[in-house]
């Protein structure tokens, strides 16, 4: 049993990388430097607004780096694309980061279809942007899965997982960057526990690798946008301060400032913010029912602000619109702010 083990580790497989983002390069230069042969690196066409430069996408510039032809087709699913991959003959696809959802097709022409690492503990988190919604929901720990693929999103049985501890003031770059190191290990893991459990043998579509998901205990990740970076002040300032974490570095989060004489309101992006204890703020009697997004106090020390459910925030760094980063006290030189001014 021992010798057989051994026997299928020792095996290289054929892999098809496929991946177009940050988080899925250390997960290919660990299987890079492994004993498995890379046929081609999948990636997203690198795409540009009307009239700019497309920028290269971090999985091109790791196979580049790494002399490792890539394949980029506008839809991987097209029979042209399904065609050239089956003519690679892949033991297994490694996915991690590539946004398109692939069909039951396209699977089974890799001997062993596809696993994919994606950045969360599933079913918790299923979607396009899992390390910004566990932060935002204010998950205490957060970790990898990597899953043997089906046509489903994110829902195939778990190989293996790993769990990590989330900082009480990490933010979605800080922590991305430590879970795809950690899926990068849990990535050859997983190869390793295919090899050992099917003795390098052809998978039928009923074989089950892993743990299959309770499906009842899943939560959605979407894809965030810009709007849901528009601070409404009616949340809790723990959520708010949470929001700043998990949209860095974007949309990130903003407000607005209505000022005296001016059409326009001035956006404020807002850099750093902290809950306060609103117990620590000295409340005159005209501020003491401030509605939501009332400034309370601003100096030096930051720009505190009422919010909901009697929560307080302070707003110690930010950008206003067409201006550089600066502290709250630099803005208010410039800018004086008196308590009773509403924001948003």
């Amino acid at each position: 049993m021992a010798n057989g083990l051994h026997d299928s580790l020792a095996v290289s497989l054929r892999l098809v990388i496929m991946g177009t983002g940050p988080f899925a390069v250390p997960m290919f230069e660990a299987l890079v430097q492994s004993r498995h042969q890379i046929l081609t690196v999948v990636t997203r066409p690198d795409q540009a607004p009307p009239g700019r430069r497309p920028q290269t996408n971090p999985m091109r510039v790791a196979a580049n780096a790494a002399r490792i032809p890539v394949f980029d087709p506008a839809h991987v699913n097209d029979p042209h694309s399904v065609t050239s991959l089956r003519a690679l003959a892949p033991d297994l696809f490694v996915v991690c980061d590539y946004g398109q959802i692939f069909s039951s097709e396209l699977l089974s022409v890799a001997r062993w279809g596809g696993v994919n690492l994606h950045g969360s503990l599933l079913p918790r988190h299923r979607g396009a942007s899992p390390v910004q919604w566990a932060i935002l929901q204010g998950d205490c720990v957060s970790g990898v899965s990597v899953i043997h693929m089906t046509a489903s999103l994110d829902a195939g049985a778990v190989i293996v997982s790993r769990e990590t501890p989330i900082g009480l003031r990490e933010t979605s770059p800080e922590l991305e960057q430590r879970l795809s190191e950690i899926g990068a290990v849990a990535v050859l893991e997983a190869i390793d526990r295919l090899q050992s459990e099917t003795s390098n043998a052809p998978l039928s579509c009923d074989t089950v690798i892993g743990k299959r998901q309770d499906s009842s205990l899943a939560t959605r990740a979407p894809r965030l946008t810009k709007a849901d970076g528009i601070v409404t002040w009616s949340l809790s300032a723990v959520h708010i301060e949470r929001l700043r974490r998990a949209l860095e570095p974007w949309p990130r989060i903003s407000t607005f400032l209505r000022q005296s004489g001016k059409a326009v309101p001035q956006r404020l992006v807002l850099e750093d913010v902290a809950v306060i204890d609103s117990n620590d703020v000295f409340l005159s009697d005209a501020n003491a029912g401030a509605g939501a997004g009332t400034i309370l106090r601003a100096d030096e020390a930051g720009i505190v602000v009422a919010c909901g459910e009697g929560t307080v925030l302070v707003i110690r760094r930010l950008v206003p619109e067409g201006r550089r980063s600066m502290s709250a006290g630099e803005f208010l030189r410039g800018t004086p702010l008196c308590p009773g001014v509403v924001l948003g």
